[in-house]
């Protein structure tokens, strides 16, 4: 092989085959090739009593720019690739040979084994049961994941106990924040449990971005409060070394590759919803923690007892309803009933989540949305909100800043392109806004988009007024109530009564 020669234990090896092994066997089970077999038969004396050193065979082809023109390069560039000087070389040198791509592979690796840059050292460490548990976010974007028909944008957040190995997985619809990380995290300690003495993550320099001072001191606050409720001591690895946060880090190829493969025998990405998808998500890491079992139930006796209760996972901030019937919060508008116009609310911040208050009293729970990337609002409608007022200005519909998001289903606005295209712009509003208001009225939208949808297939328009028939209440199901009036004296021996 190239670079090792043939040594004198190997050579007496050979001799001693060769005295009933024929040349090929007998360097074979000396180590060196049929061709150094027939090339040392003819010289049968030790490598160490030769007279000189084997010198080179043929010429070297890196001779003329290796010493003079590569090392330079290795020298003022450590981080060069060895391909990239290879097309360096080339490039000055084009009557250099294609095939000395290896040789010049192999004489850089060696001289940088002598003279090159010294590397980080990775120190192993000792993991005690019950001390350290890691927190980590990784993109779930390449598995192709469609909730309703629709691709779903979202993160894991991914726990993980670095004695025992288990682990706990959350959907994380919106990006790396404190938000995302207290839910997760408190999900998995109450999963689990129990909480380790050490928590470590690297999750909050993602949140850290674009806030100033005052909001990041305010972030490591809470950050640090939520720690100490668990009795954990938060810790973090150093900004953009991951193998610091190993343990959880190397975790996310091996959790990913699980997911994948139960989607495969799944045969489809494709999920009705939401809850339905981190249902599988939450089979596919339990099945994981199966089989630790027995060190997670080991570790489990290591770990500090749980606080009466969960801590807040959320943010709270004030918002005001405007004129148009809702509220803009991180860069979306989300409706709301309009008899809040003018009122202050509270809203709690969750990951997937708003919940609204007026005072003390919760209203509702409104889906959370995200802005674009491009720096767009993002909308979050519910006709409902508006559409008594709708009623009393449909033309507000045709160019309304949130239309699109307005349509409760993909039925619907198509019905409204089709609108549009074929009738006066004043009647198709009417008409829209009218099927809006069934569907709220009748409680029958689901039922409603499917005989729009049926009707846009055959080419055709809405007809309103067999729709009010269809979705009318039917008379003989409608109950009978009898009111009998009572005699007035009856009052008055009430009052008598009472008096008494």
């Amino acid at each position: 092989m190239p670079g090792r020669h043939v040594t004198d234990h190997q050579m007496r090896l050979f001799m001693k085959f060769r005295q009933n092994d024929a040349v090929a066997i007998a360097a074979a089970k000396a180590g060196f090739s049929t061709a150094t077999g027939y090339r040392i038969s003819g010289n049968p004396g030790l490598p160490s009593q030769a007279d000189r050193a084997r010198g080179r065979r043929r010429p070297d082809p890196l001779a003329s720019i290796f010493d003079a023109e590569i090392v330079p390069l290795l020298r003022s560039a450590p981080g060069l690739r060895p391909i990239g000087i290879f097309e360096e070389m080339r490039r000055r040198h084009p009557d250099l040979d294609p095939g000395v791509r290896r040789t010049m592979e192999r004489r850089i690796r060696a001289w940088r084994a002598l003279h090159g840059v010294e590397q980080e050292i990775i120190f192993r460490q000792i993991h005690e049961p019950g001390r350290m548990g890691l927190s980590d976010f990784t993109d779930m974007a390449d598995l192709g994941i469609r909730v309703a028909g629709v691709a779903l944008d979202h993160r894991l957040y991914h726990f993980r106990l670095a004695w025992s190995g288990f682990e706990h997985a959350h959907v994380i619809l919106g990006g790396e924040s404190y938000v995302a990380l207290a839910e997760g995290l408190q999900n998995a300690l109450w999963a689990l449990g129990g909480s380790p003495t050490e928590h470590r993550s690297d999750s909050l320099s993602a949140a850290f971005c674009n806030l100033d001072a005052d909001a990041r001191s305010d972030l490591t606050r809470r950050y640090d409060a939520l720690c100490a409720h668990y009795g954990m001591t938060p810790t973090r690895n150093n900004r953009g070394v991951a193998h610091e946060n190993g343990s959880v880090e190397s975790a996310h190829g091996h959790l990913k590759a699980a997911i994948r493969d139960a989607l495969l025998l799944r045969t489809s990405a494709d999920f009705d919803d939401l809850s339905g998808y981190r249902r599988f998500v939450d089979e596919t890491v339990a099945a994981k923690n199966r089989r630790n079992a027995a060190r997670i139930d080991a570790e489990r006796g290591h770990l500090q007892m749980l606080p009466d209760r969960r801590t807040c996972d959320y943010e709270e901030t004030i918002v005001t309803v405007t004129s148009s019937s809702g509220f803009t919060l991180r860069k979306v508008f989300y409706t709301v009933p309009s008899r809040l116009i003018g009122h202050r609310l509270r809203v709690r911040l969750y990951d997937d989540r708003l919940d609204v208050f007026i005072g003390g009293s919760k209203l509702m729970t409104l889906l959370r949305g995200r802005s674009y990337g491009n720096g767009k609002h993002g909308h979050v409608v519910d006709y409902r909100h508006v559409i008594h007022a709708l009623r009393r200005k449909p033309m507000a519909l045709l160019n309304l800043v949130y239309r699109d998001r307005l349509f409760p289903r993909e039925a619907y606005r198509r019905t409204f392109d089709r609108l549009v295209e074929r009738l006066p712009e004043r009647v198709a509003c009417r008409t829209m806004v009218d099927l809006l208001a069934l569907a709220h009225e009748r409680a029958c939208e689901a039922e409603l988009a499917e005989i729009l949808a049926s009707v846009l297939a055959a080419g055709g328009l809405p007809d309103m007024a067999a729709l009010r028939r269809r979705f009318a209440p039917d008379p003989a199901e409608l109950p009978v109530v009898t009111v009998e009036l009572v005699p007035l004296a009856v009052y008055d021996v009430l009052l008598s009564g009472a008096a008494a």
